[in-house]
Order: C-alpha cells, then sequence, then structure tokens
C-alpha cells in the first residue's frame, strides 16, 4: 500500500439519512441528487446505497450513463438541462429527464423533427436564486410552449431553487416559495422545490418532490450545525496515519514558512495526508484531528503530503497510529469552518490517490 490515506464510506450511513429525509417529508418523492461523483463519495457506490430513493438528479449526462450501466433503473433528471441538440437523442436513449431553464433550449426543443418519444421535462422558474431559470411572469407561457411541443411530454413537473433555505429565520425562502406558487397557480403538474435545507427546515415547501443532495452524505448546509446535529450520520470517514513522530525543540519552527513556532520543546507527529489528498491548505493552526480518537491540533501548514500535529496531550501517540481528519467523532462541518468553507466543498475535493472502501 504507497499511501495511508483512505475514505471510507458507510453504507449504513446513506441508508439512514435518506430515511431521514423520508421521515421529514413523508408524502413527497425524493430526487437523491447525486451529482459531483455522489458528492465525493462514488456515484455508482451511493446510488446502489439509495437505490430506495425515487430517483436521482445529476448534473451531467456522462453521469446518467454511468447510472444506468451500473443498472439502475430509476428516474434521472438532468438538472443543469441540455447544453446542445445533441444531447436530445441522449436523453431519450437512456430515458432522462431534463429541466429545461432557458429560451435557448425551447428553440432547440421546437427546432427538432420526428423525435419520439416525448422527453419528460422539469420547467424551472427563477423565483429569487437569479442563477437558472425563466421569470416567474412567464410561468404560463413556457408552460404552454412546452405542452404545445410534440417531443415533449405533456406531464411537466415545476420547479424552483431556494437561495437560502439554510437560514431559518429569513424570510427569503418563504418569499420564493410564495414567487413560485403565484407563478404556477392553476397550472397542472407536479410540483418540487425543496432541497436539503428546506427538507430539514421548511415543511411547507415539501410539494410532491423533494431533492435532497448534502443531507444524504450527512452534511450540513446551516451554519453552526453539523449533519449530527440535525440527525444525520456522516457518510465519508477521511483517515490515515501518523508516519513519524519527531522531538522538536521551543523556538524552532514547523513546515513551509515555519508559520508555527514550538512553545515548548514538544512531540510533533506527522500525518500522511495533505493538500494533494484534498485536505485544505486553508486550514491553520490549531484545526482538530483525532489521533487514536483523541483530539490533537495540526500545526503549521499542511503541505502536498504530509500535515504536521501537536502530540503534547497524547503522549502515548505511536508511529502508525489511525489519524482521522473528519467523519465519525469529527463533524466535517467543523473542518470546513477552521478552513473558511463549506463541508460540500471538503467532501467532493478527495482526489484521486485517496483510497476508497465501504463499510
Amino acid at each position: 500500500m504507497s499511501r495511508a490515506a483512505s475514505a471510507t464510506i458507510h453504507i449504513d450511513a446513506l441508508r439512514h439519512n435518506l430515511g431521514v429525509v423520508r421521515r421529514r417529508a413523508p408524502a413527497s418523492r425524493v430526487l437523491a441528487v447525486v451529482k459531483a461523483d455522489g458528492y465525493g463519495h462514488g456515484l455508482e457506490r451511493v446510488a446502489h446505497a439509495l437505490e430506495g430513493a425515487d430517483g436521482f438528479g445529476v448534473a451531467a449526462l456522462a453521469d446518467a450513463e454511468r447510472l444506468r450501466a451500473a443498472g439502475l433503473s430509476q428516474r434521472i433528471v438532468l438538472l443543469s438541462g441540455f447544453d446542445e441538440p445533441a444531447d436530445l437523442p441522449a436523453l431519450r436513449r437512456l430515458a432522462v429527464e431534463t429541466v429545461v431553464h432557458h429560451d435557448s433550449q425551447l428553440d432547440m426543443l421546437a427546432a427538432e423533427r420526428d423525435a419520439l418519444p416525448p422527453l419528460r421535462v422539469w420547467l424551472k422558474l427563477d423565483s429569487g436564486m437569479h442563477r437558472l431559470g425563466f421569470a416567474p411572469e412567464r410561468a404560463v407561457e413556457v408552460h404552454a410552449r412546452l405542452r404545445a411541443l410534440p417531443n415533449v411530454d405533456n406531464e411537466i413537473v415545476l420547479m424552483t431553487h431556494f437561495a437560502a433555505s439554510d437560514e431559518f429565520a429569513s424570510s427569503r425562502t418563504p418569499e420564493q416559495q410564495a414567487a413560485f406558487e403565484h407563478a404556477v397557480d392553476g397550472l397542472p403538474g407536479l410540483r418540487s422545490l425543496a432541497n436539503s435545507a428546506a427538507v430539514l427546515g421548511w415543511p411547507a415547501t415539501h410539494a410532491d418532490w423533494i431533492r435532497p443532495g448534502g443531507a444524504l452524505y450527512g452534511l450540513s448546509a446551516v451554519d453552526g450545525k453539523s449533519g449530527v446535529d440535525l440527525g444525520l450520520q456522516p457518510a465519508m470517514t477521511l483517515s490515515t496515519r501518523l508516519v513519524a513522530i519527531n522531538r522538536v525543540a521551543r523556538g524552532e519552527r514547523v513546515g513551509y514558512g515555519g508559520t508555527f513556532a514550538c512553545p515548548d520543546d514538544m512531540p510533533i507527529g506527522v500525518a500522511a495526508i495533505g493538500y494533494g489528498d484534498g485536505y485544505p491548505r486553508s486550514a491553520p493552526s490549531g484545526t482538530p484531528v483525532l489521533v487514536n480518537g483523541q483530539r490533537a491540533p495540526i500545526v503549521g501548514r499542511v503541505s502536498m503530503d504530509l500535515l504536521a500535529i501537536d502530540l503534547r496531550a497524547l503522549p502515548d501517540a505511536r508511529v502508525g497510529d489511525p489519524v482521522v481528519l473528519w467523519g465519525r467523532g469529527l463533524p466535517i462541518e467543523e473542518i470546513a469552518a477552521s478552513a473558511g468553507t463549506i463541508g460540500y466543498e471538503l467532501a467532493c475535493g478527495i482526489t484521486r490517490r485517496v483510497r476508497f472502501v465501504e463499510d
């Protein structure tokens, strides 16, 4: 084994988290979002673990191809929509549904000739996110245009996306919900509004389809809370081992740039992981890890392959001892906050040289 860094994917946690979102929204169907290689957990692995979902949401046609090749028969929705006319035959071949969010897509659909079977479409409205979607006042017009096309299925799902559903005290989500509901009032079709945070914090938005992403992986989108705080379980534990323990004298500096000066004669552990594995270089001294299940702070700059750990509180630590960077026992949100980012980015940033294992 060339490197000790490994990401353990907890299959039971994925299933537990799916159960949590189902219990939070018992009347809704679940579109499990598995984009970005299952949020860094492995697309096929995650999809098989979440086979109990009613469908899968992806951001790329290549991901839909992988899901079909893996034998998954559930509904698949291309959340970013198609980009060019050549995508349309692929959608039909793979039996993939598509989001429509822009006039250019309407033009491509209108230009198709004798294209069957009809595509199943999710019509996206911009209720306040201002990223993708038609203006709410165009909902009736665009819906009618889609239903008039022979190459589009008449059963159109109406959807929007929330910008601040993780802010439970904010008025923005109810405002977006009201804008969406006003726009689609009287239109036929199922509704889909809720992402992970809305599933957990805004039950009035659950509607017909929920679209949980990060929550399925035990990731929190709520500032100041971990996934565990919300009843979720971490689906990934990133770990490695100590490869050296060195005695460093008081006043000596550790790592590139010497940003940490030893306040005492002290043991410095060296763990075989760094930003080349996906651990954030921006994590400062003081960011915690677990050595043999006990907390210890990292010191100095994270380098490409290694990081240093203050072992003064762990005199029994030895070379070869396990080091957990995040996961069970150490919330990824805590590491992300220390590094100035979010848990989603850390999970998605694991690199190819990290060994993935399942439990």
